[in-house]
């Protein structure tokens, strides 16, 4: 095979140049307070969380937090759905609005107490992609601008409006996967009287990455590859993509599963990864994300479970609030956690997967 050294000193190029951006930001960042407490039920946590590690709070003043993400020049988006808007938040401490409305833009007043986005995740292009909960569909922006043109990328299934986009993750074929409870509907329930589908999903749009910016969604190559959870939330692959994790909110079972993914993109053979039901603590499994050795890192009841590729409960990063979700910024060995009112942080040691 030919080297091309062309192709190298770029590669090279490009990912000094995230070490720079991540190492920089921990360089400007402010100085926050420190903030709840680690759980450690196993020893396996000691090679993930180091000793001393703090849980620092980043800025409140939010409903409630989601879906955060990390853009990769150098700052952090989340979701606050009460207040149907995204907000950026910077290492020196600044919080801002970046997109409001971001979920619901009806005329008629939004009486449920979720009417904005949820989970976002970049494509391979770092075009951020967003479920839109209370607009009952997955959209992308085209870029970061201010008034950035908007891409619908899903908003039926056949002939029946989603429910509401809960979170969303990329496969590395460019496909787009995303779960579908009740949530962003004004009553939350199944039975409210906007629901169209009998059922609440996990979706699959293949080449959603190639979708032309500006075209209108093509709903009829929208796949379901799971509709027997009764509220899948949280969403994510193992490292190396053989595996779907999907967990499932719901109250009297709160439990996480594995799937396989099949070539073609589907999934079979779910099996039960953990289950937390017995847990009394406030929360319930949530948003998801893991790291580049296979742990999954979730928000259950008390915080942030971490469960290792065995499935075994390793701890729990508790900030004193109810964790809705987290992800991986700056160096990606920081782990940013959305929680309540509020967006916190804490230092690991192992990288995570991210976009």
């Amino acid at each position: 095979m030919k080297t091309n050294l062309k192709t190298y000193w770029l590669t090279g190029l490009l990912l000094a140049g995230m070490a720079v951006v991540g190492a920089a930001a921990l360089l400007t960042s402010a100085t926050f307070p420190a903030a709840g407490t680690i759980e450690r039920v196993d020893p396996a946590l000691d090679a993930i969380v180091p000793p001393g590690a703090k849980i620092e709070k980043l800025a409140d003043d939010c409903k409630w937090t989601e879906g955060p993400i990390w853009i990769h020049s150098g700052y952090l988006l989340f979701a606050d759905i009460p207040n149907n808007r995204i907000m950026k938040w910077t290492p020196s401490g600044s919080l801002t609005v970046f997109m409001q409305p971001s979920g619901y833009t009806g005329k008629a007043a939004f009486t449920g107490p979720e009417s904005g986005s949820n989970g976002m995740t970049l494509d391979r292009r770092g075009r951020l992609t967003v479920a839109g909960h209370a607009a009952r569909n997955v959209f992308r922006l085209e870029s970061l601008a201010k008034g950035a043109k908007m891409t619908i990328l899903a908003e039926r299934y056949q002939g029946k409006r989603l429910n509401s986009p809960n979170d969303v993750v990329y496969r590395a074929d460019g496909s787009l996967y995303f779960t579908d409870p009740p949530y962003g509907l004004q009553t939350q329930q199944d039975n409210d009287p906007a629901k169209e589908l009998p059922f609440n999903g996990v979706f699959r749009i293949p080449g959603a990455t190639s979708h032309p910016a500006g075209a209108p969604p093509d709903d009829a190559k929208l796949q379901l590859i799971v509709k027997d959870l009764t509220r899948p939330n949280g969403i994510a692959f193992s490292p190396d993509q053989k595996y779907l994790y999907v967990d499932s909110s719901d109250p009297k079972h709160k439990i996480w599963m594995r799937y396989d993914v099949k070539p073609d993109g589907s999934v079979t053979n779910g099996k039960l990864f953990y289950d937390a039901t017995s847990s009394t603590e406030d929360g319930l499994p949530d948003g998801m994300k893991v790291d580049q050795k296979g742990s999954v890192y979730s928000a259950g009841p008390g915080g942030v479970w971490v469960i290792s590729p065995a499935g075994k409960h390793l701890g729990t990063i508790k900030p004193g609030e109810k964790v809705a979700n987290c992800n991986w910024g700056d160096d990606g060995k920081t782990l940013y956690i959305t929680a309540s009112t509020s967006l916190y942080r804490i230092r690991l040691k192992i990288p995570g997967v991210r976009p």
